[in-house]
C-alpha cells in the first residue's frame, strides 16, 4: 500500500505550548493543580513548564505526525528546551529566520530570508536606533538583537505607558516592521520574516497533506492563517484582540491547561485528517 503523505504540525512554544511559572495561570485550589514537568533550565534554574499529561501527549504527537516547534526565539535559546518526545526533524526558529535540520542552520534557507529583508524593510540598524532613542529607561530593563534579524525590549509591563506600543507600532509599519508585546517583551520585527514562510518550506520538504498550527500572539498569526487548521489559546495578543478567522478555533482554555487541549486537538487531527 502507498504511504501516508505525513500531517505537519507547526506550533508556537513559550505560552502555547510550555509557561513560565508566570504564564501558568494555576486558578484552581491547589491540591487539584497538575503535576508539571520542567522543559528548560536557564543559569541554573527551572524556567519553562508543561503538565506531565502534556508531555505525555507531545511523546505520542512526534509518532503520529511530523513537530516542527515553530519559535520567535534565537537558535540558543530554543537550544535550551528539552522536550518530550522524538527529537524534531524540522525546527523554526527566530521567527523563521532560521530553519534547522537535524538542529543545523539551513544555509540556503537563511541567505533567501535575509536578501528578502534587505530588499523589502528598513535597516535593523534604523529601527534599534529609534528604540535606544525613545525607550526610556525608567521600564526598560534590556535591549536586544536577535540573531541579526529583529530586536526586542525587555520590560517592566507596571510601568510602561499606555499607548508606546501602539505608537510604535504605527511609526514601525510605515517601514515594513511589525510590533509585538509579549509579557515582558517588545518585538520589533520584519514583515517577511514570517514563521509561515518556513512551515511552507517545511511542508514542500516533507510533502505535507495536511498542516496543523497553534501560537497565541501577533506574530502567530500569519502562521495560523497559513494553516490548514489551527488553535489559538484562551490568553495573549490574539485572545485579548477577539482574532479569529475560518479554520482557526479559539480555545477557552488559559495557562498551562491551554497548552494540554492544544496538544489533544493535535493528536486527535492527526490521527482522524478531515
Amino acid at each position: 500500500m502507498p504511504t501516508q503523505p505525513p500531517v505537519l504540525v507547526a506550533s508556537d512554544l513559550d505560552r502555547t505550548l510550555i509557561y513560565s511559572a508566570a504564564a501558568l495561570a494555576l486558578t484552581m485550589p491547589d491540591a487539584r493543580a497538575p503535576r508539571l514537568l520542567c522543559v528548560e533550565v536557564h543559569e541554573s534554574r527551572p524556567l519553562s513548564y508543561m503538565t506531565e499529561t502534556a508531555a505525555g501527549l507531545l511523546s505520542e504527537l512526534g509518532d503520529a505526525a511530523v513537530f516542527v516547534p515553530t519559535t520567535t526565539r534565537t537558535r540558543k535559546q530554543y537550544q535550551r528546551i528539552n522536550l518530550p518526545g522524538p527529537a524534531p526533524t524540522y525546527a523554526i526558529c527566530a521567527n523563521g529566520g532560521h530553519l534547522l535540520v537535524d538542529g543545523v542552520t539551513d544555509l540556503d534557507w537563511h541567505t533567501r530570508v535575509t536578501a528578502r529583508l534587505a530588499d523589502e524593510c528598513a535597516p535593523l540598524e534604523e529601527i534599534r536606533a529609534h528604540l535606544e532613542e525613545r525607550a526610556d529607561p525608567l521600564w526598560v530593563r534590556k535591549h536586544r538583537i536577535a540573531e541579526d534579524l529583529f530586536v526586542y525590549l525587555v520590560v517592566e509591563r507596571e510601568l510602561l505607558p499606555e499607548d508606546w506600543v501602539k505608537e510604535l507600532a504605527v511609526w514601525a509599519e510605515n517601514r515594513g516592521w511589525t510590533v509585538s508585546l509579549q509579557g515582558r517583551k517588545i518585538y520589533a520585527v520584519p514583515k517577511p520574516l514570517t514563521k509561515s514562510a518556513a512551515m511552507r518550506e517545511v511542508a514542500r520538504r516533507t510533502g505535507a497533506a495536511l498542516t496543523l498550527a497553534a501560537g497565541d500572539s501577533l506574530l502567530d498569526a500569519d502562521l495560523l492563517l497559513a494553516a490548514d487548521r489551527g488553535w489559538r489559546p484562551g490568553h495573549g495578543e490574539l485572545a485579548d484582540a477577539g482574532w479569529t478567522a475560518p479554520e482557526i478555533t479559539a480555545l477557552p482554555e488559559r495557562g498551562v491547561a491551554a497548552g494540554e487541549r492544544i496538544l489533544r486537538e493535535f493528536l486527535r487531527t492527526a490521527r482522524t485528517p478531515q
